[in-house]
């Protein structure tokens, strides 16, 4: 079997993520913060170092600003709606994640302004210029999707974070699918929100997600309720991260986020990057040498994270996906990817395309086994007479950040 869905959620995960999951089960499976035993003690210290990792990663001045969710959606609701009320402008791209997308689409209905950037080079790629351009008086956030989902495309956010400190904007982007796989330095970059998912680059189980908050910025929190701190008061704590982490978090899934960041951390993300970027530059050009394969998004000069989705001509993607999968044991996404803004920027919109997105853990054989499939089935008569349940199931199922 070969795996090029890390897009969606990478696997496999390093063999000591399934080991500290399963010793920290065993061995400290209380409850973080709680109580003064030693279980609990030595549960909050698991979740104190994985913090602090975190924020080596992302070269944080405070582990207490990061702050531990479920997921990069709950992150970007939580950026997005404790900050933003009626009457504010943000300034965003227009090849966002639906997670992104949703919850700004909610605050414009409750009446925040939003201006989505298209850029020039139809690909959805932002300049500086573009977002200064689309500033006004009452723009309150600038919020950048750094790597997509459905090109891989990277967005200059050191450049446009620039632009929004000039301005004292706060700037967020969204670091689903550059965190752990690209260098992140949110004091370069004058990030003051970013929201990441455990579970892909970071190489975290699911249930995983964190949102850095910088000192310039304080949201109202999503929820309210048990942090373990200041219990005697019915008021929520205002020191972080409690006021931000209320309820039992997921110690296991954080327990195992630590060591998956931990991984990143002594591999390396430089070396991490040079790897995925050999086999994306083969898995590009041998796509594009065949005549019936178009590759959507970034222009090939771009800068981008090992996602590529392309479409093949006289072929449904979910044909393309199917067969894959039923003929040669390779695990692929089509369909939209929760990308509907992006595959209409693109112009794959409605149906969407093949996207083939590689991890740590792939292989230069893996890249040719796929392309050899590939050529196969352009080779071939386009699968009309597949069941249409086969392709129904890789189609757009829903991808979660």
């Amino acid at each position: 079997m070969i795996y090029l869905d890390n897009a969606a959620t990478s696997w496999p995960k390093p063999e000591i993520v399934y080991q500290t999951m399963d010793r920290f089960l065993r061995e400290k499976g209380a409850n973080p913060g709680r109580s003064g035993h030693d279980m609990a003690v030595a549960a909050e210290k698991v979740v104190e170092q994985t913090r602090t990792s975190l924020a080596r990663l992302l070269n944080a001045p405070d582990e207490k600003d990061i702050i531990f969710t479920l997921n990069c959606t709950e992150s970007l609701n939580l950026a997005l709606k404790g900050l933003l009320r009626p009457g504010d402008h943000v300034v965003t791209d227009a090849i966002g994640h639906n997670s992104l997308v949703r919850p700004l689409h909610r605050l414009e209905q409750q009446g925040v302004l939003v201006t989505r950037v298209l850029g020039s080079d139809g690909c959805g790629l932002v300049t500086p210029q573009d977002v200064e351009s689309a500033i006004l008086p009452q723009t309150r956030l600038i919020a950048i999707t750094h790597a997509s989902n459905v090109s891989g495309m990277v967005q200059p956010i050191e450049q446009i974070g620039e632009v929004a400190r000039r301005h004292g904007i706060p700037f967020l982007i969204d670091a689903a699918q550059s965190a752990g796989v690209l260098p992140l330095d949110v004091k370069a970059c004058s990030v003051d929100l970013l929201a990441l998912s455990g579970h892909k680059g970071p190489l975290g189980p699911t249930g995983t997600g964190v949102l850095y908050i910088s000192k310039r910025v304080e949201l109202d929190p999503l929820k309210e309720g048990g942090t373990g701190t200041v219990s005697e008061s019915e008021e929520q704590p205002l020191v972080r991260p409690s006021r931000y982490e209320s309820g039992t978090p997921n110690t296991v899934g954080i327990a195992g986020l630590g060591a998956g960041v931990g991984y990143v951390l002594e591999t390396g993300v430089e070396t991490i990057r040079r790897h995925e970027l050999t086999l994306l530059d083969r898995l590009v050009a041998g796509l594009a040498a065949n005549a019936k394969v178009q590759i959507c998004g970034s222009p090939p000069e771009s800068e981008r994270v090992g996602v590529v989705s392309f479409r093949v001509k006289g072929w449904s993607a979910g044909e393309v996906g199917a067969v894959l999968d039923q003929a040669f044991d390779i695990k692929v996404r089509t369909g939209l990817h929760c990308a509907p803004a992006a595959h209409k920027v693109f112009g794959t919109y409605p149906e969407g395309a093949v996207r083939a997105s590689i991890g740590y853990f792939n292989t230069t054989d893996h890249i040719d086994a796929l392309l050899d499939a590939v050529g196969r089935i352009t080779a071939a008569q386009p699968a009309r007479s597949l069941p249409k349940a086969a392709t129904e199931a890789n189609g757009d199922s829903g991808e979660q950040q």
